[in-house]
């Protein structure tokens, strides 16, 4: 056994991460050098603990505070290179026709990353379509793009409005009502607008039905970014990871000799632990009664099965290839909740914030609303009328685009332009610097320019591949059209009813948590027209 564990823990610290290291070096691909077990692991805190220290001016070069080992690895090494996470390589891509490679490859051998690659506590989170590949992914894909489709979206559109609707009522409370003013957090208020479009939308509930999933799952997502701290050995079921608990630690000149370095295996019943559990058996049963009281509802009123959860439990009842287990329901019920709710959260947030740091285009957005819409409520051909709201939609998506990096792996030998990629390397497809980079969009490519868009998308960049918000080919995210909707349809509202600022209490410091958020909220001085 102690030979065994010996030769186990060789291959995976030492001989395997050296040969993968070899092999991408000999065609020519600069990186860092592999440093045992923890690869760039502590450089890599380092600069994230910095960037999260020292605000930003108000100016949209993000990238730096964003991703500032990434940016810092393709300063150093290039537009393909390659850095350590803990044992695993991880390779940017930041040429065009390569991560249009990446995301479009439909053999198989370039994958989602597995759960080991990063941390076996992941395995808590939803396990949907997000995840999924192959066959699993195939039939997935089948039974939801239907209920997002352009006609089931029409349909949505006045549970957006009422939505929406509430939003402005709430705030106009707050400001007054002879035309006030007040400063406010919009991000926690962009939480509850797009989780009770959600829960309407895609459930037939409520956010006061739905409140406690989400309360659930943004703790859960809390745990989940803790964990993420943790360096994982692939191998291994048991989790040897550096404890970076205290910033000061991490900031520390003496950081190599404080680390501690000791066991943690995911089921230790620790209290974190124990939480993690007590957490997905939670959301399991508010999920488990949305469902049996949606079966029995759809047993008198077949309408009712028109909308995600309906499309998803029609599945369950059949017979066929296609038919979900109430697992996998559940499953995509919490990824739907979770990733629907968080990406237009980030756009509509920091359009906002954009808009309140050019303050002419805000007044633009707004002429055009009064000139299309007036004072009534915007239906869905109103919206798709709006093209400056598109132009700003688009600029904000570029600089602040929701999912800034997307990672892939090579789960077999495969090829990308001229290079032959090794299996069991992490792909980083970096959409924030492709967005930003000079050579694609120009000098000017770090500042807020909404007429670059002005002759559509593909005219934009002088590379029509370099702007991929939703990521692009077969695996383009399903839910695209959706969040751009009630995106414009919440902007729409809000330029209409009110006029806003930073305040002088905002701090700009973006970051990922699963999608790009404010580190410190968006305090805006809302002003009632």
């Amino acid at each position: 056994m102690l030979l065994w564990f010996g030769f186990r823990a060789f291959y995976s610290l030492w001989w395997k991460p050296k040969k993968l290291e070899k092999q991408l070096r000999q065609q020519g691909i600069k990186g860092s050098c592999y440093k045992f077990y923890y690869g760039d692991m502590k450089e890599s805190m380092q600069l994230i603990m910095e960037a999260l220290t020292k605000p930003m001016n108000l100016n949209h070069h993000i990238a730096p505070c964003v991703f500032p080992f990434t940016w810092k690895t393709v300063q150093t090494y290039g537009r393909v290179s390659f850095h350590w996470n803990g044992t695993t390589p991880r390779l940017i891509i930041l040429d065009t026709e390569m991560m249009k490679d990446v995301m479009t490859e439909k053999n198989g051998h370039i994958q989602k990353p597995p759960v080991e690659c990063f941390n076996p506590v992941f395995g808590d989170l939803p396990k949907g379509i997000t995840n999924l590949e192959g066959e699993k992914w195939l039939k997935h894909r089948r039974i939801i793009k239907p209920a997002l489709n352009l006609e089931k979206l029409k349909g949505m559109v006045p549970a957006f409005r009422t939505s929406c609707s509430e939003l402005i009522a709430r705030w106009k409370k707050l400001t007054g009502p002879a035309k006030g003013s007040c400063e406010l957090d919009i991000w926690p208020e962009m939480q509850t607008l797009t989780s009770d479009i959600i829960s309407r939308t895609a459930f037939g509930s409520n956010y006061e039905e739905g409140k406690k999933l989400f309360e659930l799952q943004n703790e859960q997502i809390a745990l989940f970014i803790e964990a993420s701290q943790s360096i994982y050995i692939p191998g291994f079921r048991c989790n040897l990871i550096f404890h970076h608990v205290h910033m000061r630690l991490v900031q520390s000149t003496k950081f190599s000799n404080k680390l501690r370095f000791f066991l943690l295996c995911r089921f230790i019943p620790t209290k974190k632990n124990l939480r993690r559990k007590q957490l997905v058996k939670e959301i399991n049963g508010i999920l488990r009664r949305f469902i049996s009281r949606r079966e029995e509802l759809m047993k008198t009123d077949p309408s009712s099965s028109s909308d995600l959860l309906g499309l998803l439990l029609q599945s369950n009842n059949t017979e066929n290839s296609d038919r979900l287990t109430i697992d996998e329901v559940i499953d995509e019920c919490k990824v739907f909740y979770l990733v629907g709710q968080e990406t237009t959260r980030s756009l509509v947030t920091f359009t906002i914030i954009v808009l309140a740091m050019h303050p002419n285009w805000q007044e633009k957005a707004r002429e055009e609303v009064e000139q299309v819409c007036g004072k009534n409520v915007p239906d869905f051909n109103a919206i798709n009328c709006l093209k400056i709201k598109e132009m700003i939609l688009n600029e904000v998506m570029r600089l602040y685009p929701p999912g800034p990096e997307l990672y892939r792996y090579t789960s077999k030998t495969t090829k990308l332009g001229n290079l032959s990629i090794p299996a069991g390397v992490i792909l980083i497809v970096p959409l924030i610097l492709a967005h930003h980079d000079p050579e694609y969009w120009g000098d000017d490519s770090q500042e807020f320019k909404p007429e670059r868009f002005a002759e559509g998308v593909s005219n934009a960049s002088n590379d029509k591949l370099a702007y991929f918000p939703f990521s692009r080919g077969h695996k383009v995210c399903l839910g695209q059209n959706f969040a751009l909707i009630e995106a414009k349809m919440a902007l729409t509202m809000i330029v209409q009813n009110f006029s806003f600022q930073l305040s002088p209490s905002y701090t700009h410091v973006p970051y990922v948590v699963l999608d790009l958020a404010p580190q410190h909220g968006a305090q805006i001085i809302l002003h009632q027209l």
